[in-house]
């Protein structure tokens, strides 16, 4: 089929589906107080208005003007689905914690990621998952993996960083916490796998948020494709180690390495009957929403902290100081982390935490409504997507003042005391908050513990602007000039 033919056929099959909408919206009455706003057209709805805007400032400025619009509460249409936009402390609050509200992913992250995955399913089954996740993310779990983290971050720079005049940060840190991913969630050594792995995963990205035709030329019909690759190696591995454990039974013996990785440790997991927990769908859709979650947020994460540093030599002393002071410290010759080093670092995280609110990873996201419902005033349909963002409340001066400024102290417990619950929200909240933080907030001290410590750097490109497709990205990737630090 030629261009032309595509073009043809898609724009009949959005007018067809116009036509349709419209005959049937005429005969249904309207629900009463919708919220101000207007749905667009049939199917685009706003979509195509949001992506650009995210491509262009970050997307933060077309939100802001909605509101200005609007008020706080609006709808529109996003990815085919009625929508509710809901802004500020008190809207977070509602969306995170209301039984009425579950949540509920665009279609095409749906049709990328899987439909067992625990962005989309809630109730018994959503605890259930969850409850597996956490197992691998234990406390006393968590501590053993400092160790083969800080082994990755070593080797990495000492790969790709050392010895070179300049390096582009964003495409690295996806790169290391790629290879922490593989290793802790998959055990999936380095080589031709992994890599294809890698490939297919950047491609998947493309199309997360976007309309799901899946018509050539489409970034989501290229991330279809990618994922279906990428299902089939997890498949493959989740078969293999399914296939192990069950000789290791057959042969009396009992698993040693139940929590070597995520993947076997969900397969050895039974319930009340002994039947495993998960199916092997669930592992691998929640495997693949693992993958993301643990490496693009934190990789984006540490590529906007080497960004500020870079023009923030305060902050960097002070980190530097941090940092160093944990090193003397160390008796026992081993200069590999531990968890008590890591619990001692409480600048970075402060760091990592004024970075987070000016620049989430996270744009925002999406609940549905599981029946109808009402915010301040405003009547939310059965069925409608309600849709927060992070940025509203991280930047609203009543709640952060000067919020432009980097200012890590923000972070220190006695001044988050005074700030309105359900404000930041990096990682979102309620019961559907992210359950890897401390997994990221591991891999970003000890990346930032051997980076200070090892190189100064500064900026290539002096501009400080970012996109987000969909997740943040510098201008050029953020390349930099750096240098071997000397020691103290």
């Amino acid at each position: 089929m030629d261009y032309l033919s595509v073009v043809v056929a898609l724009v009949v099959t959005i007018a067809s589906i116009a036509i349709i909408h419209l005959l049937t919206r005429a005969n249904k009455p309207c629900p009463p107080n919708l919220p101000p706003g207007s749905l667009g057209l049939p199917v685009i709805g706003q979509s195509l208005a949001l992506l650009r805007a995210m491509r262009g400032d970050g997307g933060s400025r077309w939100i802001r003007d909605r509101i200005d619009r609007y008020g706080p509460v609006s709808k529109l249409s996003l990815f085919g689905t009625p929508t509710v936009l809901l802004a500020g402390p008190a809207a977070n609050k509602f969306t995170f914690f209301s039984s009425a509200l579950s949540t509920r992913q665009p279609r095409s992250v749906q049709r990328i990621l899987g439909e067992k995955s625990i962005l989309d399913i809630h109730g018994a089954d959503h605890r259930r998952i969850r409850g597996a996740l956490l197992e691998f993310l234990r406390p006393d779990m968590l501590r053993t993996y400092v160790g083969r983290i800080d082994g990755e971050v070593r080797r990495h720079l000492e790969e790709n960083w050392a010895g070179r005049p300049t390096v582009t940060v964003l495409p690295l840190m996806k790169q290391l916490t790629f290879d922490i991913i593989s290793a802790l969630l998959f055990g999936l050594e380095r080589g031709a796998a992994r890599d294809a792995l890698a490939d297919d995963f950047t491609r998947m990205l493309e199309g997360m948020w976007a309309i799901p035709a899946n018509l050539p030329f489409t970034a989501f019909s290229r991330s279809l494709k990618a994922s279906r690759r990428a299902r089939r190696v997890l498949e493959g591995i989740t078969r293999g180690k399914k296939a192990s454990q069950l000789l290791e039974h057959g042969n009396g013996k009992a698993s040693s390495n139940s929590n070597s990785d995520l993947i076997t440790c969900l397969l050895s997991l039974t319930d009340d009957q002994g039947d495993q927990l998960l199916t092997d769908e669930e592992i691998v859709d929640n495997a693949m929403v693992a993958l993301i979650a643990g490496h693009d947020t934190s990789s984006t994460l540490m590529t906007f902290m080497v960004r500020q540093l870079a023009d923030d030599p305060v902050t960097l002393a002070a980190m530097v100081q941090e940092h160093e002071e944990i090193a003397r410290n160390k008796t026992d010759g081993d200069q590999a982390l531990t968890w008590e080093d890591l619990t001692k670092m409480k600048l970075t995280w402060r760091v990592a935490q004024e970075t987070l609110r000016i620049v989430p990873p996270l744009f925002g996201n999406f609940r549905i409504a599981l029946e109808d419902t009402e915010f301040d005033g405003y009547f939310i349909p059965k069925g409608w997507q309600v849709f927060w963002t992070a940025n509203v409340t991280h930047m609203d001066a009543s709640i952060f003042q000067e919020p432009a400024k980097f200012d890590p102290s923000r972070f220190e417990s006695q001044t988050m005391s005074a700030i309105p619950p359900c404000s930041f929200v990096a990682f979102g909240g309620g019961p559907r908050i992210c359950p890897g933080i401390e997994f990221s907030k591991i891999e970003t001290l000890v990346t930032m513990h051997h980076l200070v410590r090892q190189f100064r750097w500064k900026l290539c490109c002096k501009e400080n602007t970012f996109v987000r497709d969909p997740m943040p990205t510098p201008l050029h990737d953020l390349p930099i000039e750096i240098k071997q630090r000397t020691a103290p």
